[in-house]
C-alpha cells in the first residue's frame, strides 16, 4: 500500500515537473514551437526597421524611411521559390483587397522584399507581381542591393534564410507589421488571412480615430 502511494505521489511529482519545465520552455505555453517563440520576442522586443536603400520593380531607388508616415506590410520572398512563396504573396493580395480602399496608399503600403537580390532584378520583379496584381505602387516588390544592409534587415526581424546550394533558399515565412516611425509591430500567421485584415484594420482605425 504504501509502495503504491510513493509511486502515484513520483508520477505526480514528475507530471508537475514536466509542465512547469514546459511552461518555462514554451513562454507560458504561448510558444509552442522555436518559429513561436522567435514570433513572440520579436512582437516583445519590437525592433526598429534599418535604414536600407529598396530597389523596386519600377527601377525606383529610394530609402525606407520613404514610408516614414505610413504603415508598411511586409513580406520576405525571392521569385524564384515554388512554394511557400507563392502562398505567402497570394495571401497577401487578399489581405490587400480587404483593406478598406482609402486606407490604401495613404495610411498604409504593402512591401515585399527580395532576399535574392542577385537574380530578382527589376525586371523580374514586376514579372513576378503581375502575378499577384500588384500594382507596384501601393504594394511594391523591390530588392536590397546592399548585402550587409539585406543582411541586418533579415537579422533584426528574425528572417532565417539558408541556400541550399541549388538556388534555393530554407526561409520561414510571415506578414510583418511596421508603424510611420519604423518600428516592428506585429508578426502575423501569413495562412490567417482574415485575422490578418482584421487586425490591420483594425490599427488603422484606431490611427483614423485617434
Amino acid at each position: 500500500m504504501i509502495n503504491k502511494r510513493h509511486n502515484t505521489l513520483a508520477i505526480i511529482l514528475t507530471l508537475i515537473f514536466g509542465v512547469v519545465l514546459f511552461y518555462i520552455g514554451t513562454d507560458g505555453f504561448s510558444a509552442y514551437t522555436a518559429e513561436s517563440a522567435r514570433t513572440n520576442g520579436l512582437i516583445e522586443e519590437r525592433p526598429e526597421f534599418p535604414e536600407v536603400t529598396l530597389e523596386d520593380s519600377n527601377e525606383r531607388v529610394y530609402p525606407f524611411s520613404a514610408f516614414e508616415d505610413k504603415y508598411v506590410m511586409l513580406t520576405f520572398i525571392y521569385t524564384a521559390c515554388t512554394d511557400v512563396c507563392l502562398e505567402l504573396e497570394m495571401n497577401l493580395a487578399e489581405v490587400y483587397n480587404q483593406i478598406p480602399t482609402e486606407y490604401i496608399g495613404e495610411d498604409i503600403v504593402f512591401l515585399s522584399i527580395s532576399f535574392d537580390p542577385i537574380r530578382d532584378d527589376p525586371e523580374t520583379l514586376t514579372k513576378y507581381r503581375n502575378y499577384f496584381n500588384s500594382d507596384g505602387e501601393t504594394w511594391r516588390m523591390a530588392r536590397i542591393n546592399d548585402q550587409e544592409e539585406l543582411d541586418d534587415l533579415l537579422d533584426a526581424f528574425g528572417v532565417i534564410v539558408i541556400p541550399d546550394g541549388n538556388g534555393h533558399f530554407t526561409h520561414n515565412s510571415a506578414f510583418y507589421l511596421v508603424d510611420p516611425s519604423g518600428t516592428l509591430v506585429d508578426v502575423m500567421d501569413y495562412t490567417k488571412i482574415d485575422e490578418a485584415a482584421a487586425k490591420v484594420t483594425s490599427i488603422l482605425d484606431s490611427k483614423e480615430g485617434g
